[in-house]
C-alpha cells in the first residue's frame, strides 16, 4: 500500500509540474465558467446545475484521454517501466496508483467548479435542489473513473502516447454513440447496443435518478480496464 500511494502522489504531482496540466485545468474553467454564465446564470431561468454538467460531460471526453494517455506510454518509451516492475511493487498497484493519480487530478479541476454551486445558491431567488446537484457530481466522478480506465489499458498497450490519446477516444464516442443504431439492429444486437450505451444512463443522472445498475456499468468498465492493463503489465513483465 505504501509503494501504491507513492506511485499516486508522483502521478498527481507530475500533472502540475509540466505546463500541460495546468493548461488542461485552464481550459476546462474557462469553458465551463462561460457555460455557466451563459446557460445557468440566465435571469429568470430555474436555478439549475443541468446545463453545466451536461457540458461537463463533454468536455471530459477530451480531457481524460489527455490526462491518462502518458501514464504507461512515456514509461514504456523512456524505458523505465521495466525499472518500474522490478521494483517491490506488484503490477496491480501500479496500474492502480497510476489510475489514482489520475483520478486526483480530475478532482482537482473539478474542485473550483463548487464556487459555481455556491454562486448560484447566493443568487437565486429559490434554492435549487441538492439532490441533480449531487446526482451531477456523481456522474462526472463515475464517467471519469469509465473513461480514466480506459485510457489507462489503452496508454499500457503502446508506447506512442498519441496513439493512446485516439485509441481511448475512438472507445468512449463508441460507448457514447452505441445505440445510434440500434433501431436498425436485430433484436438480440439492439439489446446489447442499448446495455453498452453511455447517453441513457446520463440522462438519468440528469434528471437527478441514481440506478444502482448504472454505477455498477460505469465502475464496471473502470475496473475491467485496470485488470486488463494488470494484465499487460504482468506479460510484459515477465516477456
Amino acid at each position: 500500500m505504501k509503494g501504491l500511494g507513492v506511485i499516486a502522489r508522483r502521478e498527481l504531482t507530475a500533472y502540475f509540474r509540466a505546463p500541460a496540466g495546468w493548461l488542461i485545468i485552464a481550459l476546462y474553467m474557462l469553458l465551463a465558467g462561460v457555460i455557466f454564465s451563459v446557460y445557468v446564470l440566465r435571469p429568470g431561468g430555474p436555478a439549475s446545475m443541468r446545463d453545466f454538467f451536461a457540458v461537463s460531460g463533454w468536455l471530459l471526453m477530451p480531457v481524460a484521454p489527455a490526462v491518462a494517455m502518458r501514464l504507461f506510454s512515456d514509461e514504456i518509451r523512456s524505458g523505465t517501466l521495466e525499472a518500474l516492475l522490478t521494483s517491490p511493487v506488484s503490477p496491480g498497484a501500479i496500474v492502480i496508483g497510476k489510475f489514482l493519480g489520475a483520478m486526483g487530478f480530475i478532482t482537482c479541476m473539478l474542485l473550483p467548479t463548487l464556487l459555481y454551486v455556491g454562486t448560484l445558491y447566493r443568487v437565486a431567488n429559490i434554492a435549487p435542489d441538492p439532490g441533480p446537484i449531487i446526482c451531477g457530481y456523481l456522474c462526472l466522478y463515475l464517467l471519469s473513473t469509465a473513461y480514466l480506465g480506459i485510457g489507462t489499458l489503452a496508454s499500457s498497450l503502446t508506447s506512442n502516447s498519441t496513439l493512446a490519446f485516439m485509441v481511448t477516444l475512438f472507445a468512449i464516442l463508441g460507448l457514447l454513440f452505441a445505440a445510434a443504431p440500434a433501431d436498425l439492429a436485430p433484436a438480440p444486437v439492439r439489446t446489447v447496443l442499448y446495455a453498452i450505451s453511455i447517453g441513457p444512463k446520463v440522462s438519468e443522472f440528469a434528471r437527478g435518478v441514481i440506478d444502482a445498475a448504472n454505477v455498477v456499468y460505469f465502475l464496471g468498465i473502470g475496473v475491467f480496464c485496470l485488470l486488463a492493463a494488470t494484465c499487460t503489465l504482468e506479460l510484459r513483465r515477465w516477456g
